[in-house]
This record gives C-alpha cells, structure tokens and sequence, in this order.
C-alpha cells in the first residue's frame, strides 16, 4: 500500500510538473519575438524600413510624426494588428473615417512603399502590423529621439473597428480625468501617458482641434492664442496646421513640448491639462529640465504599447497590401 501511495503521488507530481511546463511553454509562444526574428527567413528587411523611413523623415520632418501617431491609432483599437491600415470597401468598413482619424491620418503610402519592397525581398513574410511598429521606432531616431527595443512576430488583422476608432482613441478635448481612464483602459499609469503625451513634440495639429482652446480658455499665453488665431479663424480654416510643440525644436524629438505645457502654450486642450493644477505638473516640471528622463521613460512606455493584444502564432494573416486583407 505504501509503495502503492509513493507511486501515484510521484505520478501526480509529475502531471503537475508536465502540466506546468506545457502552461510556461505555452505563455512563452504566445509572447512577441525577440528583435532576430525575422533574421532568418527575411535578412535584411530591418535595414530597409530603417532606410525607407530616413528618406521619408528627410523629404518632409512631419512624416516622423506621423508614422508614429499610425503606430499609436493602430495599437490602441484592437491591439497593434495593422487594422489601421485597412481602406473601406463596399463590404468593409475601416478605422480611417472615424472621427480621430479622417482626413488626418498620413504615411499610409511609406508604409505600402515598405511592404511592396519586403514583398519583393521575402514574399508573405513580414506583417503590416511590425512594419508599423519598426516604422515608429526609426521615425522617432531619425528626429533625435532614442530608440527602444522593438519586439516582433506581429500578424495582421482581417477586420477593423470604426467604433472602436470612435471610442477608444483619447481626444484632443479630454479634461484630465478623461486622460487617465482613456490610457487605464489600455493598461497605462498616469505617469506612462504623460511620457506618452511626449510624442506632441513632433507634428502639427489641425485647427479644428483647437480652435476652441484659443478662442475661449483662460489657461493660454494671450500673445500665443494671439498669434494662432490668424491661421485659426473664428469661422473656415478648420484644416489649417500649426505645431504641436511651440518651442524653438518643433522639428526635433526632445522635451521641448513641456516646455510649452509651462509656458501655457499648449496646443490642444488635453495638452495644456498635464500643467493645469493636476498632480501630474511636477512631472511635466521633471521633464523640462531632464530631457534624458523624458526620453528614457517615452521608450519604456512605447515598448509597452507595441504590446498590446497582438495576433501571434496562427491569428490573423500577413497581408500581401497593407491596406486591404488577402
């Protein structure tokens, strides 16, 4: 009896053992890839996005820009799954209409420049959701940022999520609070969406957006309400630009965007909220004496939101055109 016993409890510790190594395994492959991914069946591929994007970056400082806002629309509906990139068809209805994104969404053409040329390098390999993610980093680098590390393994969606858009992207009209749950319903602190905030130090913003900032807040330098109003009309000019960043770096990836949350020269009103009374000013204070902190925590938490619900293993497809399922 009793050898009976030794028996099947070294049997049952063992299932639980198997059982536990199945489980680690099993979180392990269900993770993204280290940065090699792609080294074996696809080499050189990362040398190309990175080339694609210096040349776009040069040809025009605002692509930067706006190839990491896709990465970001991308990854906050539905996880980083390239259902961004998905044009409407008569059957489909995409993310680009939706209210955050029409008209205002760009680099959708560097990004089928990229795939066209992985397509050709390695046919059905490399997904339209880790170029979006390869494309952000690089763009960020190539204005003087610092890179972080990119995992990869990305598959790409076959659907997308107009309300989804709608609902989940935070706004340019968002009070603090608003700002906080928006990022905590994607796993954010407080403190990783002010880092995130950073990436308003590149680009511009459309007057729409704005226009009621400048017209009726209090909370605004008045000779630089002053100076936006005559490329923002009270009436029309609704796609007319001006900077994110209102320092003397707009073109570069650094902390001059808080400097411009001190000085009330906060484009959209969300912007201005991060120096508005809140607890998160003397982070905002933190970061314009300490570019380098700034720079260090922006990479942490890009790092992080490439992680969002990615497809991975069998889910999803590589798609041969980025803007359309195969």
């Amino acid at each position: 009896m009793a050898s009976s016993s030794h028996l099947m409890v070294t049997l049952s510790h063992l299932k639980l053992r198997m059982g536990l190594f199945f489980c680690v395994f099993g979180i392990a492959f269900a993770q993204l890839q280290p940065i090699t991914f792609y080294d074996s069946h696809c080499p050189g591929a990362l040398v190309t996005i990175k080339k694609s994007i210096s040349l776009a970056v040069l040809k025009d400082r605002r692509m930067g820009a706006s190839l990491l806002r896709l990465h970001f629309h991308d990854c906050f509906v539905q996880g980083c799954d390239a259902s961004v990139l998905l044009k409407d068809t008569l059957h489909f209805t995409g993310e680009q209409n939706a209210f955050p994104n029409m008209n205002s969404l760009r680099g959708f053409d560097v990004i089928e420049n990229i795939k066209y040329k992985l397509e050709t390098l390695c046919p059905g390999v490399f997904s339209c959701a880790d170029i979006l993610a390869v494309a952000a980093k690089e763009s960020v680098v190539a204005l003087g940022g610092l890179g972080w590390h990119v995992s990869l393994g990305r598959r790409d969606s076959t659907t997308a999520s107009l309300r989804g858009a709608n609902s989940d992207l935070p706004g340019p009209f968002l009070d603090l609070g608003g700002l906080i749950s928006g990022f905590a319903k994607k796993g954010f602190t407080a403190q990783e969406m002010v880092a995130l905030s950073g990436a308003h130090t590149i680009g511009k913003g459309r007057c729409r957006f704005f226009k009621t900032r400048i017209y009726n807040e209090s909370n605004i330098d008045p000779s630089f309400a002053k100076s936006l109003k005559g490329n923002c009309p009270k009436t029309g000019g609704d796609d007319n630009f001006s900077s994110l960043d209102n320092s003397t770096s707009a073109d570069l990836f650094d902390s001059g965007y808080y400097k411009s949350l001190v000085n009330k020269k906060g484009l959209f009103h969300s912007d201005q909220q991060l120096f508005n009374g809140g607890f998160t000013k003397s982070q905002v204070l933190n970061y314009t004496t300490n570019s380098t902190l700034f720079q260090n925590d922006f990479a942490k938490a890009m790092e992080k939101m490439g992680k969002l619900s990615p497809l991975i293993g069998t889910k999803g497809q590589i798609r041969k055109q980025c803007s359309r399922v195969n």
